[in-house]
């Protein structure tokens, strides 16, 4: 479990799958905007490309779209991070 801070309050982050993460943190009324998602992305550099909250638009059930439309799958997500705090790393 991780602890991160909303400017008011602590909250723990219960859940262990990156989906149930992201919903998480939308429903505990955490600002999603101050995530940083990092998913497996070839042909980029280190095959790793980084996308911020603000660009999510749906958080759908086994993936989540982009404002720009692109799907994601969620066992593409590597580490998720919330105002600099780790919520989440593969293993």
């Amino acid at each position: 479990m991780r602890s991160v801070f909303d400017g008011k309050d602590m909250h723990t982050i219960k859940s262990r799958r990156p989906r149930d993460i992201l919903n998480e943190i939308k429903w505990k009324g955490l600002d999603i905007k101050h995530c940083t998602i990092y998913y497996i992305h070839r042909g980029a550099p280190g095959d790793t490309k980084a996308i911020r909250g603000s660009s999510l638009r749906t958080i759908g059930r086994s993936f989540f779209e982009t404002i720009d439309g692109t799907s994601i799958p969620y066992h593409r997500i590597l580490r998720i991070d919330h105002d600099g705090i780790r919520v989440y790393e593969k293993k």
